[in-house]
Parts: structure tokens; sequence; C-alpha cells
């Protein structure tokens, strides 16, 4: 049985271009004043197309973390100091994302107490800082929902890693066969199989399509939104006498 969930934040919790597209937008507005040569470069970079305003699977801005970015930029912007560069994303990522929130479905904290009521812990292992996914998820309602929150400044690792998974686990008690793992990335689905996982979902609110995520997937689902029926189907499933 499935006692515990694992959720990636950005294309998973919220949908992905919805709510970054316009935080990518402002912060190259800011870092590359003056200049739309250089700062459809940094996007490119970072694996945001400024034409089409899609991210592409697996690159940084999709799969990395902040320190990822800012290593990418930096050759960009000499005259900024790496760290400061680290700090100013990450301001960017929690203050003008504030303004782009939107959760992968309509109601996300009635859909997390949903889960909660079938006697699933959560928890979030994201990309993003520890201080940006408290300050989002309480933007929405939902912070209080979670048992565990991991960003890449926590100390667990990285995904594809198993750490912000067997943290999780270490916090709640559960093993990690009783946990899922639900992401929109290869990067999250494999963090889920490095830690043995009992159950890992892909879902199609970020930029990887169904080929991409289903090789690592258990389940691909359009989004979080499905969870709960999955969830009983399989508990349904474990239920029947085996023949």
């Amino acid at each position: 049985m499935i006692r515990g969930i694992v959720f990636d934040k950005d294309g998973t919790l919220f949908d992905f271009n919805a709510t970054w597209r316009g935080v990518m937008e402002d912060a190259l507005l800011v870092l590359s004043p003056g200049d739309p040569a250089r700062a459809a470069a940094m996007a490119l970079a970072a694996g945001y197309d400024p034409q089409t305003r899609r991210f592409a699977a697996g690159s940084a801005i999709v799969a990395g973390s902040s320190a990822d970015v800012a290593l990418i930029w930096a050759p960009f912007l000499p005259d900024t100091p790496i760290d400061a560069l680290e700090r100013e994303i990450n301001a960017f990522a929690i203050d003008t994302g504030l303004d782009n929130l939107t959760p992968a479905v309509a109601d996300l904290p009635a859909l997390l107490d949903e889960l909660r009521a079938m006697g699933c812990a959560l928890g979030v292992a994201t990309h993003d800082s520890e201080a940006g996914a408290r300050r989002h998820l309480s933007e929405v309602g939902a912070l209080d929902r979670f048992a565990f929150i991991a960003g890449y400044d926590s100390g667990h690792g990285l995904k594809p890693g198993p750490g912000m998974v067997l943290a999780f686990c270490a916090a709640t008690g559960l093993d990690p066969s009783e946990v899922a793992m639900i992401g929109d990335s290869v990067h999250d689905l494999g963090a889920g199989r490095a830690a043995g996982a009992g159950l890992v979902v892909g879902v199609l609110t970020g930029p990887a399509a169904v080929p991409e995520l289903t090789p690592l997937a258990d389940v691909v689902a359009p989004s979080i939104g499905a969870l709960p029926a999955l969830l009983r189907l399989r508990a349904e499933a474990a239920s029947q006498p085996s023949a």
C-alpha cells in the first residue's frame, strides 16, 4: 500500500510553462537590460525558447537548480559574482514567481486533503530553493499539507539521486516501497527509482512528453488530479485474491 507521496514542485504541483515563462522573461529583462541578443542567448542556453515561449525538457531551467543556471549564465555576466547571481535567480524565482503561480489542478489544497484522507503523508522534493518552495506553497494555501519539504539547498542531494526521497522516508518513518514519487521529468522519476519507491508516476504538466517519461514511470498521467483514482485502483487490485 502507498502511504506516502513525494511530489516534485514545478511541472507537477504547478504547471511549468504557465508559472515559469514569466519568471524567465522578467529575470532576463533585469539581468540583461537593453541587450535583447544577449538575453535571447541566455534564455536558449538555459533551455527556454523566447520565440515559442516553451522550455526544453531536461534543460537546466527545468531539471537543474538555481546554482546550475547561475553557472550557465555566468559567462554572459562576467561582472557579476556567481554566488550573487545565484542569489538573484533565487529571488526572481520566489518573488516574481508569486505573480505567475498556476497550480496543476483547479483546487490544489482540496486534492492534497483528499490524498491525506486516504492515509498518505505528503512531501516535496524540488530543485527550487526550500525557501522558494515554502513561499509558493504558502501562497496557494497548501504549505500545511506537507510533512516534508526539500529544496536543492536542503542538504539531501539532487535528483535523480535518491537523497530527497530517502530523507522523506526518514522523516515519516515509511519504507521506500510504501512511497510514490510523482514528477514531470526523468530526473524526478529517476529519483524515485533510485530510492526504491513503490510507485513512480509521470505527469504531463511539465515540458516532457509521454515517450520521455514512459521508460521510468509505472504510470504516466495527465496531471496529479488523477492520483486519487489511480491509488484506489491500485488498492483494489492489491486486495483481489490471486488466481
